[in-house]
């Protein structure tokens, strides 16, 4: 279906969204960028990023915990990462990303993956996008834990207590990210994207 532009769309638009683009700082991971009055953040891998709907067959979630220094905080996370970070992967897919940190974070394989949804991770700050991919027949294989810069602890809560399980670790003093929810919604609804 072609999308119709409306004149008042391109009357709301910035009018220094067309601004040429400036680099500001550039780092390993990350570039700060500007484009008129916007500073913005992009990564430096093309790929985006992407967080794995991972449901073992005992029918649990799977959930990682990692300290996040930019918060300051210890997080609750669903298992996720860059796509093509990798010196040799840098023209992967999201859905190869997805069962290669699967892997890695959580020590489970699974047998496919299928793309979800996606969507910019934080649109008002960051040019990135977030890929939503849904693991199928997981498989336990090691214990999981991240690489060696990573100290993931995987967390397999039930299915039917994982939002609630949620709002407890953020009482608990943790960071949740909102988009969990998001994600939560999206294993229910798994039929209707596979």
């Amino acid at each position: 279906m072609a999308k119709t532009i409306l004149m008042n769309d391109i009357q709301r638009k910035p009018e220094d969204a067309d601004a040429p683009s400036e680099m500001l700082y550039q780092g390993r991971w990350l570039r700060l960028r500007r484009r008129g009055r916007w500073e913005y953040a992009e990564r430096n891998n093309p790929g985006g990023a992407v967080i794995i709907l991972a449901v073992t067959p005992e029918d649990k979630v799977l959930f990682v915990e990692q300290y996040r220094v930019a918060v300051q905080k210890f997080t609750i996370e669903m298992p996720a990462g860059l796509v093509g970070d990798l010196a040799d992967q840098q023209h992967e897919s999201s859905l190869v990303a997805a069962q290669r940190e699967l892997e890695e974070e959580t020590g489970y394989r699974c047998s496919r993956v299928s793309f979800v949804h996606e969507g910019p991770s934080s649109s008002g700050m960051s040019n990135e996008m977030i890929a939503f991919v849904r693991a199928h027949d997981l498989v336990k294989v090691s214990d999981g834990g991240g690489d060696t810069t990573e100290n993931i602890i995987v967390h397999e809560v039930p299915r039917s207590e994982a939002g609630a399980w949620l709002l407890a670790r953020a009482k608990d003093g943790y960071s949740i990210d909102p988009k969990l929810f998001a994600g939560l919604w999206f294993i229910e609804h798994a039929e209707s994207f596979s």
